[in-house]
């Protein structure tokens, strides 16, 4: 077993203070903040808005859109991270192309439900196999790959409750949102969808602090890597300071063998 492979000495212990404040920073980073949770409710808050007032399917459709649109090209004015707003056109189009082709206005909200069901399958599916969606979503933004896999048990053991907590409680979105999708109509499910959008989202990310706060801290990978080249760049340093005192020539006589 390489050092790579062994496991951390500290993972029952709990991460220091400092290492909590960079785990909430990261969750802020990894699920867009607060700038991310609105550019996610602003279109299909708008298009329900809209439609409630008029029920003009393709006015509500084209506003969603334009929004989203909207939001995308501010963030690129401001040089930001367009992923959660490109993210958010991509489900809205989804969302407007379905509604369009089959004429319900409802069904502009079905494809984003089966992605939340898909979602919630996948966490749960990943958290038996052993290899939590959440682990594989946050270890690169905590710069620790997979070392949580076979190198820090106790981070893993969290990530894996965290994969649980999302799973079920997009489940349990689930299961309000697809009844209703069935009987109630367009504007009922659209307003308890709005309503909906954030606060299951806030429960997720607060469990998954909780878990990860009380778990070893990350790995970081990367600057194992770096001090690893570094090693091996001090020690072919030394080898070769080594060989040009043993031929008293500064090169170690490198230049002589190649001639």
């Amino acid at each position: 077993m390489t050092s790579l492979d062994k496991p951390t000495e500290d993972t029952d212990q709990t991460q220091p203070q400092d290492a909590r404040a960079v785990t909430e920073a990261a969750l802020f980073e990894a699920f867009g903040g607060v700038r991310g949770m609105v550019e996610t409710v602003v279109p299909g808050l708008l298009f329900v808005a809209i439609f409630t007032v008029n029920k003009d399917l393709h006015l509500s459709a084209i506003a969603a859109l334009a929004v989203s649109l909207v939001l995308v090209v501010v963030r690129l004015a401001m040089r930001d991270t367009v992923k959660h707003a490109f993210s958010g056109v991509f489900g809205v189009a989804f969302g407007v192309v379905f509604a369009m082709f089959t004429g319900n206005a409802k069904d502009f909200y079905l494809p984003g439900m089966l992605y939340t069901l898909g979602l919630a399958v996948a966490y749960i599916v990943t958290a038996l196999a052993g290899v939590p969606l959440i682990g594989l979503i946050l270890g690169p933004v905590f710069k620790e790959n997979l070392s949580w896999r076979t190198r820090n048990p106790g981070r893993k053991k969290a990530y894996t409750k965290a994969s649980w907590a999302w799973g079920l409680i997009l489940l349990a979105k689930c299961a309000i949102l697809f009844p209703l999708y069935w009987w109630a109509d367009t504007t009922q499910l659209g307003w308890v969808l709005v309503a909906l959008k954030i606060p299951p989202f806030l429960l997720a990310v607060w469990l998954t602090w909780v878990f990860l706060a009380k778990a070893p801290a990350p790995i970081d990978v990367f600057a194992e890597m770096e001090a690893q080249e570094e090693a091996q760049k001090a020690e072919k340093e030394r080898k070769a300071a080594a060989l040009a005192a043993e031929t008293g020539e500064p090169d170690g006589g490198r230049h002589r063998r190649e001639a």
